[in-house]
């Protein structure tokens, strides 16, 4: 099979499952959306969300402009091309895109999934994992659509004669970067939006006045809903979006290093991590079939199987297309290794990010001893809930980074660097069911929010609240699969940046080294103390319009017939809020690697990536899994817990000091902590564009 008929098939299964995803969504937009002030309330958070994501697409969309030019003008023609700067708008537009559609079928999904729990539990679940299940594909989809357009355009205008591939990857690394950069900035910006929202509605709602969560009397409860689109939907889907394509590609330019003779010109390792992505994305769709529950049933079990056998099924036929597709060895310098072995490097992705899931879905789910902890800490107050929560946290970065030092040490035994990398496509391969399962539980939590303000009866909410609970430990999952696969990618990345560089060794001997691990280091804890301030800044001008509300309009936290916040002036300071804050550490993360390439050196600069990747693990790790088991540690009281023999429930004092917890924990789990994987893999990218240029 030639070049141009395998990009044909890849290109046609992404169409496909384009096809897939459009069909799925007609079918949630037939589903009843409810009574007309379910529908109110829907339509208040949609437009909220709309709004929020054109205020930050206007301001990152001259941010793209500008930087296409400067990379276009910087472009060296030897080495890369000015249409670089092509590739870098067209990966922002995708990852955008990828946020948008998963923004758009959220805000329909949610209200048909509250109008679903008004009738059964099965029901509410196949819509919110239905509405999931199109934004993953969607990102899957998009993902490989526009790598292998773009592979494909760039390899007949510049490397027709088979000898510039490393030119044609070059350019395509601009497409990445675009996709990192929006990612970043929608992350980093969603998630201030959604945790002041949160922060704000909690502590003067449920803290101080006493009121239930989502309470329609709290003016900050619909821009917590919004929130919970922008940052957790929309951001994830960028977010996913630039952690697919990012791994594909540095899986590509290392296999561009590779010496292999194959009927595909010697591409076959550059073409692998691309076929199996579109092989994962249809056993994806093949495993969200078997994502059902019957009324009684248990939802986490339902989407373990389903994203099991999506597992199961990638490795069976992943054996197949490596046969298939490369002969029987190839050679990385001086070592030959059978081909193989490339079936053994996917294998132990795929079994690290299983691993990282079980790992984070102990450290963070209702039931399981960590949680349960924290619960018991809560019986003292506040402070030794806090104190718990950090501590789970800590405990949990132990197990996962072991899990990643086997699987790096393992990959790399049995196929070199490029088994690294094909370990971390193997292990992003099934990212389509992956973000499905994650997507599900903001949208059952946007479910209860509108059940609550729409005073159905308490059932309902019930229901929502059950898929809620297990959304909160699937989100935690899926952050922990992202960065899992940052950290491989990240060092695939770094050995394609040392293979440009002509550097054998990064020597921590050499002072300037030292120096260049210390600050890299040092970067992923200023990131998350800007992020972290940015939310507290938000929260704080929160906090005080909800007071100014609660004590200006008369009737409105007596509940009075008639009397309804301003639940507009909530969302308006939750925009601004992020996109003002977002800027700073975005800049950071795009700069650093800049400034600190061009003033110290490349060595200098590789040490800086090694600092910045160790302690960005570390952090992303330590930050989401303690703001996991704080969320659901308070989330236990609604069915109620027994601490010391005695029983309490919400609205308790050990529960009042899970919500604090929970309000430390939502910024670290929703804001600083998921944007490490994102920038773990940026400052990688951008020293791999300037690599050349500061060799």
């Amino acid at each position: 099979m030639s070049n141009a008929m395998f990009a044909m098939l890849i290109i046609g299964v992404s169409l496909l499952s384009l096809v897939f995803a459009f069909v799925r969504s007609r079918w949630i937009a037939k589903q009843d959306a409810g009574n007309e002030q379910m529908q109110r309330i829907a339509k208040y958070i949609a437009e909220g969300a709309l709004s929020f994501l054109k205020a930050e697409y206007k301001v990152l969309s001259i941010f793209v402009v500008v930087i296409a030019v400067l990379l276009a003008i910087s472009a060296d023609p030897e080495k890369s091309h000015a249409v670089i700067g092509l590739a870098f708008v067209i990966g922002a537009a995708l990852s955008a895109l990828a946020g948008f559609i998963g923004m758009k079928v959220a805000t329909k999904a949610n209200v048909r999934t509250t109008n679903a729990a008004r009738v059964s539990l099965a029901k509410t679940f196949d819509i919110s994992f239905t509405g999931g299940s199109v934004m993953g594909i969607s990102v899957a989809a998009l993902g490989v659509l526009g790598l292998t357009l773009l592979f494909v355009l760039f390899q007949n205008f510049f490397n027709a004669d088979g000898t510039h591939i490393h030119k044609v990857l070059e350019i395509l690394t601009g497409f990445s970067l675009g996709a990192e950069s929006i990612a970043l900035f929608a992350r980093v910006g969603g998630g201030i939006f959604t945790k002041a929202a949160d922060v704000g509605a909690d502590l003067v709602g449920k803290v101080e006045a006493g009121i239930p969560e989502d309470d329609p009397r709290n003016p900050a409860v619909i821009a917590d809903n919004v929130g919970d689109n922008v940052g957790d939907v929309a951001g994830m889907g960028a977010d996913l979006f630039g952690s697919y394509v990012s791994t594909i590609l540095a899986t590509m330019v290392l296999g561009a290093t590779v010496s292999v003779k194959d009927e595909l010109g010697g591409l076959s390792l550059v073409i692998l991590p691309i076929a199996l992505a579109a092989l994962g994305l249809v056993f994806s769709i093949v495993g969200s079939f078997f994502v059902r529950i019957s009324e009684n049933g248990n939802p986490q079990r339902a989407l373990n199987t389903g994203n099991f056998i999506a597992i199961v099924l990638t490795i069976v036929a992943s054996s197949f297309l490596i046969n298939f597709l490369l002969p029987e060895t190839f050679s990385i310098g001086n070592s030959t290794y059978p081909s193989f072995n490339i079936f053994i490097a996917v294998i132990i992705g795929l079994t690290v990010g299983f691993l990282m899931s079980i790992i984070t879905e102990y450290y963070c789910a209702m039931g399981k001893k960590p949680v349960e902890s924290i619960i018991a800490q809560s019986m003292s107050g506040p402070a030794t809930n806090v104190i718990a929560g950090l501590s789970v946290g800590m405990l949990s970065t132990v197990l996962p980074v072991i899990v990643l030092a086997f699987g790096i040490v393992g990959a790399y035994e049995v196929a070199g660097i490029y088994g690294v990398a094909i370990a971390a496509s193997g292990m992003m391969a099934t990212t389509a069911i992956q973000l499905a399962i994650d997507a599900f539980g903001p949208i059952a939590d946007n479910a209860g929010g509108i059940a609550e303000m729409a005073a159905l009866p308490k059932e309902v909410r019930e229901r929502t609240d059950i898929l809620d609970s297990v959304g909160n430990t699937t989100a935690a999952i899926g952050k922990g699969f992202a960065i899992a696969s940052a950290a491989l990618t990240s060092l695939s990345l770094f050995a394609a940046f040392m293979t440009i560089t002509n550097i054998t060794v990064i020597d921590i001997s050499n002072a300037r080294v030292l120096a260049g691990l210390f600050i890299g280091g040092m970067i992923p804890f200023l990131f998350s103390a800007l992020a972290i301030q940015a939310v507290g800044r938000a929260a704080n001008s929160m906090v005080e319009e909800v007071r100014r509300q609660f004590k200006s309009i008369p009737g409105l936290l007596e509940g009075k017939p008639g009397v309804e916040p301003d639940y507009e002036k909530c969302i308006t300071i939750s925009t601004k809020a992020a996109i003002n804050q977002m800027i700073l550490p975005g800049a950071i993360a795009l700069l650093a690697p800049v400034i600190i390439g061009f003033t110290a050196g490349p060595e200098v600069l590789g040490g800086a990536l090694a600092g910045i990747t160790v302690c960005g693990v570390l952090m992303a790790i330590f930050q989401s899994n303690a703001g996991g088991a704080w969320d659901n540690a308070k989330k236990s009281f609604e069915k109620g817990v027994i601490i010391n023999g005695e029983k309490f429930f919400k609205g308790s004092n050990p529960h009042k000091a899970t919500v604090i917890g929970d309000t430390v924990g939502d910024p670290f789990k929703d804001t600083s902590g998921p944007s490490m994987n994102i920038l773990i893999k940026l400052t990688s990218i951008v020293s791999l564009i300037i690599a050349g240029m500061i060799s």
